[in-house]
């Protein structure tokens, strides 16, 4: 098969570039691991993590598209008490748009029905990345196989974009790429490391989605490993792992949380609730709804890439088991303000991820490898200690923006969070381009940042932006006869390209008042 471009991942990069690829008239193809596109918004149960400015200025025009589309969707399907442009479904404290990860399936499949429905764009879920054919610097052809069928099909294209959780390209394709945290030798930042160590990698996580049924009984059985989560107490935690305290991610101090809301405490239901039954005039007797992506049910005592097999088995399976044994001891141990224990009305749902054990179909990855690129992203970029203006470095060949604080979860190293200011930002198109290759293009988390840049590139409208860009680059490229490294080197064609791009809704500079 050949087409303009092969898409591998069909995450929130996956699906942005195939969006820009598309609307540029290209022939594409994509595939994904789950049979649900949307990566981290979708199948890995995150709703979006987003800047304060969110609802005026700071991301692309299609994703933007995508936001209103999921109000929109609430809108249209519910009687809606207050139906307002901030409009949040779950009333959730992390984002304005907290929500149902199948409204952003909907959404995602509505954006993209014009090209599935002419072919121009062929998807194939299931579908998994198996070897890469190179020439020197060139990508030739991909071979990917269908895990439900074991159907096999090679594509040859003339330009790729990995925008895999974990990126799998780099490794099959033997692309240069780094894992975990860098040395201070090696990038000057001031919080890195004094050496490097390629096992300080993000703690992953398995998020599952449960209703409060007040009166009710929904407890599961108990988990096989709960007599190991329950006694686990981390080095660096201030208590036992399934309880109410954690660290402070800023202060490492002992922070108490709460399930609902109390006098004192963090509300953790609160935090990432997508559906608020009070927001709606409901026939039926529904119960609010969160999804458990908190600081108890974080994995960190393995990767699950560049491991065995075997290894990436084992910590699968013990990071499922330390989420159903977060939601065990809620429902049957925790504390409660009567003097009682446990949350028995709280039931699992199964139904939201379509799963049988009610977690989602992929766990939620936050640092993947990271290509050696034509420019990496440093802690000096984006840190207010190294930046006299209100955003971070202004780079010439920028493609994008963003805004997110560095934030590093606990590390399989055993290093705490690590949590501290970043200006708003740019995004390069060096970060984005990989050394040893001229055909390949980075599409989200795996692009030229670090292990401490990662934490604040890592976001939904940031990956949302990097993808999109891959696609219109890739456009560019195809309409030019030139390669993207040309595009980048040559400043008139970098120019052009920019242009091209604020015409089709890319914001490349924050307001004037930022700088």
């Amino acid at each position: 098969m050949l087409v303009d471009l092969v898409i591998v991942g069909g995450g929130m990069g996956g699906c942005a570039a195939a969006l820009s690829a598309c609307a540029n008239g290209l022939r594409v193809f994509m595939t994904e691991e789950t049979d649900w596109i949307g990566g981290q918004v979708t199948s890995q149960g995150v709703p979006p993590d987003e800047h304060p400015w969110i609802e005026d200025f700071g991301c692309t025009k299609r994703y933007r598209t995508y936001r209103n589309k999921v109000r929109d969707t609430y809108i249209k399907v519910f009687n809606v008490k207050e139906a307002n442009p901030s409009f949040n479904p779950g009333n959730g404290l992390v984002s304005n748009i907290c929500h149902d990860p199948r409204v952003s399936l909907h959404v995602l499949y509505e954006m993209l029905m014009p090209y599935l429905l002419t072919n121009q764009l062929q998807l194939c879920l299931n579908t998994k990345i198996i070897s890469v054919q190179k020439i020197d610097k060139t990508i030739r052809e991909m071979t990917f196989e269908n895990m439900v069928t074991r159907e096999r099909v090679e594509v040859k294209a003339p330009y790729f974009v990995d925008a895999t959780e974990t990126g799998d390209v780099l490794p099959l394709a033997d692309i240069k790429y780094v894992v975990g945290a860098e040395s201070k030798a090696e990038t000057g930042e001031l919080h890195a490391l004094e050496e490097s160590n390629p096992e300080d990698i993000q703690a992953f996580t398995y998020v599952l989605a449960m209703e409060y049924r007040e009166g009710e009984n929904h407890v599961i059985p108990e988990p096989e490993m709960y007599e190991f989560w329950r006694e686990y107490h981390p080095d660096i935690w201030p208590d036992k792992y399934l309880s109410f305290f954690a660290p402070h991610p800023i202060t490492k101090e002992k922070r108490e949380y709460t399930l609902f809301r109390e006098e004192t405490g963090f509300p953790l239901w609160e935090y990432r609730r997508i559906f608020d039954k009070n927001k709606f005039d409901l026939q039926y007797k529904a119960g609010d709804i969160t999804l458990m992506n908190w600081p108890q049910n974080d994995y960190f005592l393995g990767n699950i890439y560049d491991v065995s097999e075997e290894d990436r088995e084992k910590h699968l399976y013990q990071a499922k088991q330390l989420s159903l044994s977060l939601f065990y001891w809620l429902q049957t141990e925790a504390p409660r303000p009567d003097g009682g224990k446990g949350y028995p009305g709280l039931k699992l749902r199964n139904d939201i991820f379509v799963t049988k054990d009610g977690l989602a179909k992929s766990a939620y990855i936050r640092e993947a490898r990271r290509i050696k690129a034509e420019y990496t992203i440093v802690e000096q970029d984006v840190s207010p200690d190294f930046n006299k203006g209100r955003t971070g470095k202004k780079y010439h060949d920028r493609v994008g923006i963003g805004s997110y604080s560095i934030d590093l979860h606990p590390s399989m190293a055993g290093r705490n969070y690590l949590d501290i200011k970043a200006l708003p930002y740019h995004i390069p198109l060096g970060a984005l381009l990989p050394k040893d290759v001229d055909n390949v293009l980075a599409g989200c988390k795996n692009i030229g940042t670090t292990h401490i840049t990662n934490g604040c590139y890592r976001l939904h409208p940031a990956e949302w932006n990097i993808g999109e860009a891959c696609g219109a680059l890739v456009a560019f490229c195809i309409k030019h006869n030139i390669n993207p490294k040309t595009v980048r080197e040559d400043e008139k064609l970098l120019t052009a390209f920019q242009e091209e791009l604020r015409k089709d809704g890319f914001e490349l500079e924050w307001p004037e008042e930022f700088y």
